[in-house]
């Protein structure tokens, strides 16, 4: 109800822009530009905990991003979903072409050099969150980034099989060490979730922002956990592992690779383009 309710207000209500406040549009040309126009690249926090797949961020986590992720968060503006998708279907689409050749399965080479089929698995919110907000934002922005990835021409879809299995502290105040306690041990498999992630090949972990990556170190943990042969593709893996076809990279095989993507990262987080 509440997400009908805010999609009709958006359109009845004057509005200003979630980036900048300019009034009369949700989202401006140039908030927008500075959304979709940055190219992905590879981000790495510092430190980073082990097991952390892989990441691409779209954007940095600064000004007009970091004010329209919020708007979105923690005001319900659930308009900013398919923008913040699209910028997320970017991040997808950068790790996939820069890892090569995805695993197993239909789905052909789609404009980009993008293979598919891939299986977006968003971090889930906690539950009180969701309550609180009335709705999962990370999880909204995932089907928008699908849908946009499907618009492409990539075989995608969302497959959101990850929960809470023990209840977390609030993540904001705590350093690196202290958000990797908090979250570790922390994320689960729903039942028959097994099941649904065998055989998908490219397994693209999602969230909205990446701090210390301890999140989406858990989240790739607990799937590895269940699915037996998923391969992490590690950013603490030497640099020849992460070429070619070694581990981690899907061969045709049907193994499970993992890695992750983001909306926004920390600007300092963002590595020199290897490619």
């Amino acid at each position: 109800m509440r997400g009908w309710w805010q999609d009709l207000s958006d359109l009845v209500l004057p509005a200003e822009c979630a980036g900048c406040g300019r009034s009369r549009t949700a989202l401006c040309a140039r908030c927008s530009a500075v959304l979709r126009g940055a190219e992905p690249r590879r981000v790495r926090p510092r430190p980073a905990p082990s097991g952390l797949p892989v990441v691409f961020g779209a954007v940095p986590y600064r000004n007009a991003v970091r004010a329209v992720l919020l708007a979105h968060k923690e005001r319900g503006a659930l308009g900013l979903a398919r923008p913040l998708g699209e910028a997320l279907a970017g991040a997808v689409r950068a790790g996939l072409v820069d890892g090569g050749a995805g695993g197993g399965g239909a789905g052909g080479r789609a404009p980009g050099g993008v293979v598919g089929p891939v299986t977006l698995v968003p971090v889930p919110s906690a539950p009180r969150a969701v309550r609180a907000r009335g709705h999962d934002p990370t999880r909204r922005i995932a089907y928008a980034a699908a849908a946009e990835l499907r618009r492409a021409g990539v075989a995608a879809r969302v497959l959101a099989v990850l929960r809470q299995r023990r209840a977390v502290a609030d993540q904001s105040g705590l350093d690196a060490r202290q958000r990797l306690v908090n979250v570790t041990g922390a994320l689960e498999v729903v039942g028959g979730g097994r099941g649904l992630l065998t055989g998908n090949g490219r397994i693209v972990l999602v969230d909205d922002l990446i701090t210390t990556g301890a999140s989406l170190a858990e989240a790739a943990r607990a799937i590895a956990a269940v699915t037996g042969s998923g391969k992490i593709e590690r950013e603490d893996r030497p640099e020849r592992d992460r070429s070619g076809t070694g581990p981690g990279k899907g061969n045709g095989s049907g193994e499970i690779t993992f890695r992750a993507a983001v909306v926004a990262a920390s600007p300092e987080s963002f590595e020199i383009n290897r490619n």
